[in-house]
């Protein structure tokens, strides 16, 4: 069994979990390298990434290089000499970095790839309707996510599960998959395999305004999806008309989907029993939680005690 020299580069809280479940297993990690501080907030203050946070906390030595080719960094990684370095949710890395170490550098990705490569991938496998998603660890290479895979695992993405409940739940079996991929190459029983590119591949490209915006012509389980894959972040939005002058920017976050067959045009909001629906192909989205511009998201109940939305009112 080989001891291992461990670097971890990551940046958000999905990340966290990994590095916490390397160090409980014993593993030496010799250095984290995450995201410099960045201004966060209305004060614009520099906030830490959650990976910082949390080495700092275990009193790790921690890196955050604003610039992976420069020659200050690449000294810095000589000096702590990794023999192996472990992704999880970092940024996408010179092959002087992930070339570096001499058992490679491998990256967890919260897919079954080769499906849904990219930036989102929980996002994308929740707004397409996939019954299916998993994490896989894999070597790196020149390109994003092609790498050759070391291991997978599968979870069932229930019907009314949105990307809070999915993210965590591959958070934590993620975790559990670093660790034993650390374990393989340890003890070099590794077998990578060569993803093979056949059948209809789906991407997970970044998420921006306009794949986030909701489009109400779509059938009413397309839009169920959608609002359920992007709730809470980034949040589905889309624009209300409430029959005045100006349209207004609303973040829709969780909703229940109704089948029922209906006249109304697609788009059409309606009030029933203090219930917020919006009209679609094949039924009505009802909409529980709710946020409105410069406001709090808030119960949808609360929002019809004070907001009056008119009969002509429609979301497009």
């Amino acid at each position: 069994m080989t001891d291992l020299r461990i670097v971890f580069m990551g940046t958000p809280e999905f990340a966290v979990k990994s590095l916490e479940a390397i160090l409980e297993a014993g593993y030496n990690v010799v250095g984290v390298i995450t995201a410099p501080d960045r201004p966060a907030g209305r004060g614009r203050k520099l906030r830490e990434s959650a990976v910082k946070t949390f080495a700092v906390s275990k009193g790790l030595n921690v890196l955050q290089p604003t610039n992976l080719k420069s020659e200050e960094f690449q000294q810095e990684l000589k000096q702590i000499d990794p023999n192996v370095q472990v992704v999880v949710a970092f940024r996408m890395l010179p092959e002087s970095v992930w070339n570096y170490p001499e058992f490679g550098t491998f990256n967890l990705h919260a897919s079954l790839l080769p499906q849904y490569r990219g930036a989102a991938p929980i996002n994308w496998a929740i707004m397409n309707g996939e019954k299916e998603t998993g994490i896989s660890t894999f070597f790196l290479d020149e390109k994003i996510d092609t790498g050759a895979m070391i291991m997978q695992e599968s979870v069932v993405i229930g019907e009314h599960e949105n990307l809070e409940t999915i993210h965590d739940r591959l958070m934590n079996k993620g975790s559990g998959l670093v660790v034993k991929t650390l374990k393989a190459i340890s003890e070099g029983t590794t077998k990578p395999i060569a993803q093979k590119d056949s059948g209809t591949l789906r991407e997970a490209p970044k998420l921006n305004r306009e794949n986030t915006k909701i489009n109400w012509d779509k059938p009413l389980n397309e839009i169920y999806n959608h609002i359920r894959g992007l709730n809470p972040y980034p949040s589905a939005w889309c624009y209300l008309d409430n029959g005045d002058a100006q349209e207004q920017t609303v973040k829709i976050y969780d909703v229940i989907s109704h089948n029922e067959e209906h006249d109304h045009f697609y788009g059409k909001v309606l009030i029933k029993e203090k219930q917020l629906l919006v009209a679609a192909k094949g039924g009505f989205i009802e909409i529980k939680q709710i946020q409105l511009p410069g406001k709090r998201k808030m119960e949808t109940h609360s929002l019809l005690n004070g907001f009056k939305f008119s009969e002509k009112a429609k979301m497009r």
